[in-house]
């Protein structure tokens, strides 16, 4: 299909009907993920090249870039598509050969044999993802080339992040540019999306396969590229040819566990429909880039639609599965009959999207006992000293001092208030995953909401709206004594991430005299 011009959906003169596209169906979609355990942030479809449906759970909101740790991925194999095509490197060139001062003593003849496109198609021949040994240390490519390679390159699929980032590696040696500035003048800037920012390594280096935030319409825009083939308003911004590459499949993913039926698995799995440049297979003759927790690129050539998704979820594939039973067959390959009762109501749903307030009350006696004063806090490993809560109305200022200063959280009780933080251990990441953003800020956003549980324990969410994380922080007041006990919502979609800051104790502070 043929570029089309990006229109804002407030500038677009269409009803999703008009597209083709159900409003019930959008809406049936809505309702089943508010039913379940997948914490939707935003949605956005675009269909025949126009954003039909978009909104955001606040505190999200579409200005701000999130993290979409895997998803960057594809952005990453993007890059090596267009180094290929300036002749910065092939896809066969050897992976040692980039690197020589940095190869092991002694080289294997699987190191030997890796090739770039062994590290775009995950068949590195590892015998499993040596990312969170190879972060561990200062320099990354050497750890990476000297990390053992039991099998062929190309032999089998294995999940590997570090081979993401050895692309980044290379890409920066050939072009003399981080990943993120190669790709600004050649696809952030002509897509007119701004604000990205990229994870890096000890050494400077983007880690590639993860740590890019960008915003949803950023997603949207990568995805409707794809769709078109690397065309956008007539130019050719990617080559049809890449495209067509890097989307194919070109390795088959191994049954998850030993016995199991991978015929069956293909019927149900969308991580089982073949790996291709850094992007996924799905069903449904689709494609997608992904990221852990729920970041989705859809990309569903034969419906003319992208469909962009930030979450937190437990399970991607059941949140996927959403997707399919009810935004698919929302997808008519013609306009459908005006429902302007279906889509004023869908309108308005997306307006008012939100993620649930802390439940409990707006008010407790014991409040006005505590409010502003502040609580000694016993020795404790983050390091913290003291914690003072701070109310008024309808709002109220969390505050955390340790040896490096004071830190701030405001809190809204029964809405959501903005600020930002850099109060340690905020935001909770996947620890082998950290790494400093480039332009970073150097207080991380979050919306806050509170209440009172029962008359002496306070409970807030804090949601780092630039990541799909939140902390549960609980204030519990006994007389006068506190503590104040965090839980990250990593350790709480499925313990991988373990809560590391301490449970907070402490008492009130009395003057002398």
């Amino acid at each position: 299909m043929g570029a089309t011009p990006w229109r804002v959906l407030a500038d677009a003169r269409t009803t999703p009907e008009a597209a083709g596209v159900s409003s019930q169906a959008i809406r049936a979609f809505l309702a089943a993920v508010a039913g379940s355990t997948h914490e939707m942030h935003s949605l956005m479809i675009m269909r025949h090249g126009q954003p039909i449906v978009q909104g955001w759970w606040r505190p999200y909101r579409a200005d701000t870039p999130q993290s979409l740790y895997s998803l960057s991925k594809s952005f990453t194999s993007t890059a090596v598509g267009l180094a290929v095509t300036e002749g910065k490197l092939k896809v066969t060139d050897r992976v040692v050969d980039f690197f020589p001062e940095r190869k092991p003593s002694s080289v294997s003849d699987n190191l030997n044999a890796l090739r770039v496109q062994h590290l775009l198609t995950m068949a590195v021949g590892h015998a499993k993802d040596p990312t969170a040994a190879i972060t561990r240390e200062e320099d990354w490519v050497r750890a990476f080339l000297a990390f053992p390679i039991e099998n062929a390159p190309g032999s089998a699929f294995v999940y590997n992040s570090g081979a993401t980032y050895m692309l980044s590696a290379i890409l920066q040696k050939v072009t003399g540019e981080k990943l993120i500035d190669y790709l600004r003048p050649r696809l952030f800037d002509p897509l007119q999306v701004s604000g990205m920012r990229w994870a890096t390594c000890p050494r400077g280096i983007d880690t590639g396969g993860w740590g890019l935030s960008a915003t949803t319409e950023t997603l949207a825009k990568f995805g409707q590229l794809y769709l078109q083939q690397g065309q956008w308003n007539g130019k050719q911004l990617v080559p049809r040819a890449w495209v067509q590459e890097a989307t194919t499949a070109k390795i088959q993913q191994p049954a998850t566990t030993p016995g199991t039926d991978l015929a069956q698995l293909k019927q149900s799995s969308d991580w089982h429909q073949g790996y291709a440049y850094q992007f996924w297979r799905c069903r449904h003759d689709a494609f997608r880039g992904d990221g852990a927790f729920g970041q989705y690129c859809i990309v569903l050539p034969k419906q003319d639609a992208v469909i962009a998704i930030t979450s937190a979820t437990p399970n991607m594939q059941a949140l996927l599965n959403l997707v399919w039973e009810h935004l698919l067959p929302g997808l008519q390959d013609k306009p459908l009959s005006a429902d302007a009762s279906a889509s004023s109501q869908l309108q308005e749903q997306l307006a008012a999207l939100t993620l649930p307030l802390p439940s409990g009350s707006p008010t407790s006696p014991t409040s006005a006992r505590i409010n502003g004063r502040t609580f000694e806090l016993e020795s404790n490993s983050l390091g913290a000293k003291s914690v003072a809560v701070r109310f008024a109305g309808d709002s109220c200022k969390f505050e955390l001092t340790t040896a490096a200063g004071r830190f701030d959280i405001n809190c809204g009780i029964g809405r959501w208030v903005d600020g930002a933080t850099s109060m340690p251990g905020t935001p909770p990441e996947i620890s082998e995953m950290i790494g400093p953003p480039v332009g970073a800020q150097s207080a991380a956003k979050v919306g806050a909401a509170g209440a009172w549980t029962d008359p002496n324990t306070f409970q807030m969410q804090w949601r780092f709206y630039g990541t799909p994380h939140h902390d549960v922080v609980t204030c519990r007041f006994d007389n006068d004594r506190v503590q104040v006990e965090f839980k990250n919502s990593i350790t709480a979609l499925g313990g991988t991430h373990p809560e590391t800051r301490p449970v907070l104790k402490g008492h009130a502070f009395v003057a002398n005299g």
